[in-house]
């Protein structure tokens, strides 16, 4: 599987990791799952209060009210993003025990306020790792 993505969204996760520095960011990938076309990102609130550095949380009720307004607007969630600052685009165990199956997920690496890397990972059925994916942006 891969990600074909805007290169207008990819600029708004962007944007939004760097905004968010040094502290980790978190979003919502929606678009065409049949393709895999990448079409809006959705970034969300990091509510962690300890640890947003490298961690994020978002709520229960937040994050079901957005993925209920992308799916009104006719969107599939295709998986979630997040940033790691100062550190690189590869998964953390911490990632991989939090990731859901079919799902893509996004991570930027943030390097001194600027996106340095980003990576696309999709956990294995068995849950032992996460699979690299690849990401066209067009």
């Amino acid at each position: 599987m891969s990600l074909t993505a805007l290169d207008g969204e990819m600029a708004k996760l962007y944007a939004h990791a760097e905004a968010g520095y040094p502290h980790e960011v978190v979003g919502i990938l929606a678009g065409k799952r049949a393709t895999g076309e990448l079409n809006k990102v959705l970034p969300l609130i990091n509510e962690r209060a300890d640890s947003a550095h490298n961690r994020y949380k978002v709520s229960g009720l937040a994050l079901m009210r957005a993925e209920q307004s992308l799916e009104a607007e006719g969107h599939d969630i295709l998986g979630y993003y997040h940033s790691h600052p100062d550190h690189p685009s590869q998964y953390s165990d911490y990632d991989r025990d939090h990731a859901l199956p079919n799902m893509s997920y996004v991570i930027v690496s943030v390097l001194n306020g600027t996106v340095a890397d980003t990576a696309s990972w999709r956990l294995k059925e068995d849950r032992s790792a996460m699979d690299p994916e690849s990401i066209q942006i067009v």
